[in-house]
């Protein structure tokens, strides 16, 4: 049976989300902000950023539940597996973004399973090469230290307060949602 905890590598529990808070997010750092409201590819910036220094790293990449949440805003049912991918984004191996994604099954046929395969490989460097590409929700979270993993927390060593956010993209019209965390190294 799976527990709750075994949903994440990220995550003991999900975070809390919320739609686009203007006044909330006008208080924050504008280097904050700039991340958060990025609409283009962020492999791309982060590249344009660190350069050859940028990678991949994957934690976990395998059939299973979502968190109900996720199914919810994906228009998915709860009880069918989702391909879940977890990953660190990182500057030789300097940890800037941890980043979750939900691909339905059908979103995956639509995309001709390259989606699929990604191991260490960026998602946007496959998703932002669709030429239909769109976003359709996205929502914010700022996030304490107790919801993630006790394991993610002696890697980063700094997780207290994240902002992070999630992002609905359609791919021609089916659904994959990408969840980004980015941490103080990220901002600076």
């Amino acid at each position: 049976m799976t527990t709750r905890n075994s949903l994440s590598q990220l995550f003991r529990r999900p975070p809390h989300w919320q739609d686009h808070d203007f006044g909330a997010q006008q208080r924050l750092a504008a280097s904050l902000q700039s991340w958060l409201n990025e609409t283009g590819s962020l492999t791309q910036r982060l590249r344009g950023v660190y350069g050859a220094g940028f990678g991949v790293s994957l934690l976990r990449q395998r059939w299973q539940h979502a968190f109900i949440d996720e199914t919810r805003l994906l228009n998915q049912r709860h009880d069918r597996y989702q391909l879940v991918r977890e990953v660190i984004l990182h500057d030789r191996q300097r940890p800037l973004i941890l980043a979750r994604t939900i691909i339905p099954a059908s979103t995956l046929r639509i995309a001709e399973r390259q989606l699929h395969h990604l191991g260490n490989r960026p998602l946007g460097e496959v998703i932002f090469a669709y030429p239909d590409l769109s976003i359709s929700k996205r929502q914010f979270s700022q996030t304490q230290a107790e919801i993630w993993q006790p394991s993610l927390l002696q890697q980063t060593a700094r997780i207290e307060s994240l902002w992070g956010r999630r992002s609905v993209y359609q791919i021609h019209q089916h659904p994959l949602l990408v969840a980004e965390f980015f941490l103080p190294d990220c901002l600076t």
